[in-house]
């Protein structure tokens, strides 16, 4: 028996990087089937649309997405893709993992954090925005509900309980933000309360940015808004060598969306060296979600013993490998 997943290969190096990550899921073994859809540039070229109707209904169908990275077009009427399916979905839950890997450029030995970023209010949900007639004045508004603030900050405790970790850190700007920012802490404070097992730090988000850079290995589980989430777990992915390594997953009640946290880099397109490994880490995520704990280990693992190794690596890794010879080599270690 098998389970149907929606698989989008996205923009620029997507169909590469995706390829190379359903190949390491045959590997495993993991009675997954792909159902193909369309979005980003693609699909406007072929269908008129960034995200069309039958992607959705795709969606909608297997509720489990795998998705390359995908370009939203610069100008007017675009709004960006990943917000729109978040939204639609009600994705409310960013969850981004960074581990230190050895072998990579981190300056650091033991980094290991997971950002948890509310996902569908705040600044990004862009609010009444505009611009005045004359053009010297733009504004939008920025919103968060005390349903959005609770359920983030729910999400992030279970997930550290589950996880075994053992402190969560609330990030706000409270102290100038009195009423939104200020929100988010007081609900978060709330929630806490109801978990006496796992210890709340509260962090400013200046301060958490300075912290990170002199000693992460301070922080376990960091929740927080979504413009505060997008800027921490971007810099957190420079903890541990690059956006190269940096997955994410998107997670609602009726759906759940996996994917590299990097772009689409249009500029290596079709050059294959590409690294595929942050796309592999997010189809680990999606293991994990699936309750196949057992196959995305086996995955991670890989993946770390390859760049440990420098075996066949793609450049950015610092070898003179391609997306093939890296993801031959992961395979190779799945299949030892």
């Amino acid at each position: 028996m098998t389970t149907p997943i929606t698989v989008i290969k996205g923009d620029g190096i997507g169909p590469e990087i995706v390829t190379a990550s359903l190949r390491a899921l045959d590997a495993l073994d993991a009675g997954l089937e792909y159902e193909f859809a369309e979005a980003g540039l693609g699909a406007l070229e072929n269908h008129g649309e960034l995200i069309p109707e039958a992607t959705l209904e795709s969606i909608r169908r297997n509720t489990i997405v795998l998705k390359g990275p995908l370009t939203t077009p610069v100008g007017k009427g675009f709004r960006s893709i990943n917000v729109t399916l978040r939204k639609i979905f009600d994705l409310y839950a960013n969850v981004r993992p960074v581990l230190t890997v050895p072998g990579t450029r981190s300056r650091f030995d033991n980094v290991d954090i997971i950002t948890v970023r509310e996902n569908t209010e705040g600044a990004y949900l862009a609010a009444d925005s505009k611009v005045s007639e004359d053009g010297s004045t733009a504004e939008s508004k920025m919103v968060v509900t005390r349903k959005g603030c609770e359920r983030i900050t729910r999400y992030a405790y279970d997930l550290a309980r589950s996880a075994g970790r053992k402190k969560v850190t609330l990030v706000h700007k409270a102290n100038v933000l009195k009423v939104v920012s200020g929100m988010f802490l007081d609900v978060a404070r709330e929630v806490a309360a109801k978990y006496p097992d796992i210890e709340t730090n509260e962090m400013i988000v200046d301060a958490t940015c300075m912290r990170l850079v002199l000693d992460p290995e301070e922080f376990d589980v960091i929740v927080t808004t979504n413009l505060f989430g997008d800027i921490i777990s971007d810099l957190c992915a420079g903890l541990v060598g690059g956006l190269g390594l940096a997955p994410g997953a998107n997670i609602g009640k009726d759906a759940a969306m996996f994917e590299a946290v990097h772009g689409s880099a249009p500029d290596i397109a079709g050059k294959k060296i590409a690294n595929p490994c942050a796309v592999m880490l997010a189809c680990a995520m999606m293991l994990t979600h699936m309750g196949m704990e057992d196959r995305a280990a086996r995955l991670r693992n890989a993946i770390r013993q390859t760049i440990a190794d420098r075996d066949r690596v793609t450049p950015d890794l610092g070898g003179d490998g391609t997306t093939e010879s890296i993801t031959d080599a992961i395979i190779d270690r799945l299949e030892a």
